[in-house]
């Protein structure tokens, strides 16, 4: 994880890729699994081009952090990073947001106004939650893509622009595009370089030194002197699935730093989310037998439809189940979806 408060200063261009330096460059990323050093490597090849990357992955798991450190990274390092949650924003609002408008365009729009593009103009735009973006917007991103210019809302004249577009989601966007949701021809513009952040529960070693590191910057920001966490709280930690990710952890210490007391950190075994709680007992073989059993005829459906969920050609439909369904179940199993594509 990367400290969203602060920004990875980037080593220069000249430098030689040396392991001290790419540790330099990554020094705020916490955790050291194999999971994270397989997004690291992707982030460290990628970064310094000027190539569109798609960062998928659970909602909690870090993507803003990733688009941050692709473009602490790159040759655009010191020019604007412009953040856009397309989830955010009104869809009467998204293209004049993006875009910009003229004076007179639409009621209220009493003076001329430049979008998220033109203010990135030779850095990054980072757009999140792009799955979200409605059907007109996409039409227009798509253009800008393509041709490098646009329009404002109640202009003919083109604006050209020089910005590199990194996208995030948590959606599943080839799903999308197979139900009609999502265009195909943006899809496969935004689709150069897909880097999957995995979910805290496919990274669970790297669980103690971030509860390690949120505590030394909770108990910082509360003038607070607790300096361990208790070992039975750090295995409970180890033991939970995290379906809320990273930001779910960042909660449950921050709460427990703020009631801490001692020096010592304890966390409450009812703090965890009820459907996923530490299991009191292990599963009895007739039930472990099923859980393994329908673990293996997902994969394997993920596996024939190159990780699709819904859709014509979607596991949802080669199990016959509705994608709702599936989804549930994939996440109750953690089953990771994302390692059955194909690039």
């Amino acid at each position: 994880m990367i400290r969203s408060e602060e920004f990875v200063a980037p080593l220069p261009n000249s430098v030689p890729r040396t392991r001290e330096s790419r540790d330099s460059q990554f020094e705020r990323i916490v955790g050291n699994s194999a999971a994270l050093e397989t997004v690291l490597e992707q982030v460290e090849r990628v970064g310094p081009t000027d190539s569109t990357v798609l960062i998928e992955g659970e909602t909690g798991t870090g993507k803003e952090l990733i688009a941050q450190a692709l473009h602490n990274i790159s040759p655009r390092c010191n020019r604007r990073f412009v953040k856009v949650n397309c989830a955010a924003i009104p869809a009467s609002l998204i293209a004049s947001e993006l875009f910009g408008h003229e004076k007179g365009a639409f009621t209220g729009a009493l003076e001329r106004r430049i979008g998220r593009f033109e203010a990135a103009d030779g850095g990054t735009l980072f757009l999140d939650e792009i799955g979200d973006l409605p059907a007109e917007a996409q039409i227009m991103l798509l253009r800008v893509l393509q041709e490098r210019e646009f329009e404002r809302i109640g202009s003919t004249k083109p604006v050209q622009v020089d910005v590199r577009v990194l996208a995030a989601t948590n959606r599943d966007l080839a799903a999308e595009v197979d139900e009609g949701n999502f265009r195909q021809d943006l899809y496969y513009r935004l689709n150069v370089f897909p880097i999957n952040v995995p979910p805290l529960r496919e990274r669970i070693g790297d669980v103690p030194v971030l509860a390690e590191y949120l505590l030394e910057r909770y108990a910082k920001k509360t003038g607070k002197k607790i300096t361990t966490i208790d070992q039975s709280t750090l295995a409970m930690l180890q033991d939970y699935d995290w379906p809320g990710n990273i930001r779910e952890l960042q909660n449950i210490i921050e709460r427990a730093v703020i009631l801490c007391e001692t020096s010592v950190l304890y966390v409450d075994e009812t703090w965890f989310r009820g459907e996923t709680h530490i299991p009191t007992s292990q599963p009895t073989p007739f039930n472990a037998a099923v859980q393994t059993s329908e673990r293996e005829m997902i994969e394997r459906a993920l596996s024939e439809s190159a990780g699709r969920i819904g859709g014509p050609k979607g596991a949802a439909r080669k199990l016959g189940l509705p994608r709702q369904t599936l989804e549930s179940k994939i996440k109750v199993l953690g089953i990771n979806k994302f390692r059955f594509r194909r690039t």
